[in-house]
This record gives structure tokens, sequence and C-alpha cells, in this order.
């Protein structure tokens, strides 16, 4: 009886947790977002990625289509700062930590788009000044990204 009693209660909870895992599911559904970011202050970028992180949380990644565009002042994110003076930014806030939550979130499947236009304008050279940017991660123009991203669907956010 008491065997019984304590697989009753192990089966209530497994089924709880399942529920809730399947109301949280149900709440967001599949979601396609884009986070704009073009500002260079180190404390709003990093809470801009918290924010990122905490969305993944509560979707789920397998849920989430989310995507990075950054332009103009905001591939400071990206710049390291060993790179800052050959460039026409004035911030290189891709320190150690910040590469690390990068890592973290580019392994959750999150993009980080850069814009050509900025790299041009800032003289930026995205495969040496830039932490962990490829060819496919470099669009002509952020605004243009951003307003491509919007038109098929995509939410906009501005942290």
């Amino acid at each position: 009886m008491k065997n019984t009693k304590m697989l009753f209660s192990l089966l209530s909870v497994l089924v709880l947790l399942y529920t809730a895992h399947v109301q949280a599911d149900d709440r967001y559904g599949m979601q396609k977002v884009v986070y704009h970011i073009n500002y260079d202050d180190p404390d709003t970028q990093a809470a801009a990625l918290r924010n990122i992180q905490n969305h993944i949380n509560a979707v789920g990644k397998e849920n989430l289509d989310l995507k990075v565009v950054m332009h103009g002042d905001g591939l400071s994110l990206l710049l390291t700062p060993e790179a800052l003076a050959d460039t026409k930014m004035k911030f290189g806030n891709a320190t150690d930590e910040i590469q690390a939550k990068i890592a973290g979130l580019k392994d959750q499947g999150i993009g980080f788009q850069v814009c050509g236009n900025t790299l041009k304008g800032k003289q930026i050279d995205y495969q040496h000044d830039l932490y962990d940017v490829d060819d496919e991660d470099v669009v002509p123009s952020g605004v243009a990204e951003l307003a491509r991203l919007q038109q098929m669907g995509y939410a906009y956010i501005k942290p």
C-alpha cells in the first residue's frame, strides 16, 4: 500500500510537470523575433543579451527563430577592444565576458547579423575586428534587414 501511494505521488508530480510544460508551449507557441541593437552603451548591450536569454528560457529554443541585427554604434557589441584603434568606433565592448554570452546564445541557435554599410563607414574589418562574424552574418543594410524581417513576420524588439 505504501509503495502504491508513493508511485501515485510520483506519477502525479510527473503529470503536473508535463502539464506545466505543455501550457508554456501553448501560451507562446512558435515565435519569430528580431532584436535591434544600434547603441554602444555596454550596460544596455549586456541587458539586451540577458533579455534574449530570458526570451529563450520562456519560449524554448525549439520554438524560437530569433535574430539580432546590429548597425551603427551597435557593432561595438562584437568589436574587440584590441581592434578599436583601427576603426571609427568609440567603444569595443566584445570583452571575454560578452564573447562568452554571445557564444552561449549562438549555441542556442541565435543569429547575429551585422550591417555592411556600417562596416564600410566605420572602417571595420569583420574578419579581424569583430568577434565570431562570418560572411553569411553580414547583411547589406541593417535597417533594410530589419524591415525585411518584419515583412516576413518577425516581431520587432528594441531592448
